[in-house]
């Protein structure tokens, strides 16, 4: 063997030495990284509304000790419009590594579904439910200058003026318009629909008259029926809302069978590690059970409805099939 082949020899097991080393340290380094603690750095909630309204104000009162809990903060970013498809588009196509969520409701997550013909992202196979928080009732509320003081009256005035009495939303597929479609369904009358791009900005209209009737939220309309500015008439859901004892649910007031709940639940990108999915449950099951949390959410006409993991999963699978039969029978739209 020549002095030359011997050194050349040397010098590709050096090579080759050398490239498995690197190797190793790009594992090392990919393993390391893959291992990293979550969260490392701020989580985004997105709320696909914009602010004011049920969900973000049910977001905001979880963001603060979730934050807390998880040792980083905790982003809450408004992103409306759609009837809160493309806030949930956005949630739905982010990167699934835990540091984009959002909060979803009975709208976004199971109406929309059968409501929008070319939805962006399907509920059941783009998303991991990972935690129900709260569940309220709407309320019936129209402004003073409408003559009517009960569901009766305001019905009896519906059927007197077909298509001419207006509701605000905010917006197709919220639970806003679906407590108005399902009671058109039971009164068998016809209302217009005036679809905005949240609660908040709908909550306006009605308070200055532009727009006389509101299934609005508990938490948008109640101020403003202690206030005066507008009156109640009901309340959605089957039993009274302790935040307006006075008023009797809608069924109570002579619409039999009536019954409407909005419900807010955390979700993530699918295919978001198990163990990060899992961790966020746990919190926010213990947060909305907080005595704290339960007075602000029942401050607002909501209740805690903690529900995690697999049995949320079940429980949007049944809306979004309950949902969709719903929008084939009414025909619902989104104007």
């Amino acid at each position: 063997m020549t002095f030359l082949t011997c050194c050349q020899k040397c010098w590709r097991s050096e090579k080759a030495l050398a490239a498995s080393a690197l190797a190793l340290l790009s594992l090392t380094s990919v393993n390391t990284f893959a291992a990293e603690p979550w969260p490392a750095k701020p989580v985004r909630v997105i709320v696909p509304f914009p602010p004011g309204g049920y969900v973000d104000l049910g977001t905001r009162l979880v963001a603060g000790p979730l934050a807390a809990a998880i040792g980083q903060q905790v982003v809450v970013e408004n992103r409306g419009g759609a009837g809160g498809s493309l806030g949930s588009d956005i949630a739905a196509h982010a990167p699934a590594d835990g540091y984009t969520l959002v909060v979803g409701s009975v709208g976004t997550h199971a109406v929309n579904q059968s409501l929008y013909p070319k939805l962006p992202y399907n509920v059941l196979r783009d998303f991991v439910a990972i935690a129900r928080l709260s569940d309220s009732p709407n309320v019936l509320a129209v402004h003073p200058s409408l003559p009517a003081r009960n569901t009766q009256q305001l019905i009896a005035l519906a059927r007197a003026q077909p298509g001419q009495i207006a509701y605000a939303s905010a917006g197709s597929g919220t639970s806003t318009h679906l407590a108005a479609v399902l009671f058109e369904t039971l009164a068998n009358v016809k209302l217009v629909h005036v679809a905005y791009k949240g609660g908040g900005p709908a909550m306006i209209d009605v308070v200055s008259g532009q727009v006389p009737v509101s299934f609005g939220t508990a938490a948008s309309v109640t101020p403003h029926i202690k206030s005066g500015r507008v009156r109640g008439l009901g309340v959605t859901g089957s039993q009274r809302s302790a935040l307006l004892p006075e008023l009797p649910t809608i069924a109570e007031g002579g619409l039999k069978g009536y019954e409407m709940l909005n419900w807010l639940g955390m979700f993530a990108p699918a295919g978001t590690p198990r163990a990060i999915t899992d961790k966020l449950a746990v919190e926010v099951m213990r947060i909305v059970r907080l005595p704290e949390v339960r007075e602000r959410l029942q401050a607002q006409g909501a209740e805690p409805s903690p529900l995690a993991g697999d049995e949320f999963a079940a429980f949007v699978k049944r809306e979004v099939e309950k949902w969709a039969k719903v929008v084939a029978v009414t025909k619902m739209t989104a104007d």
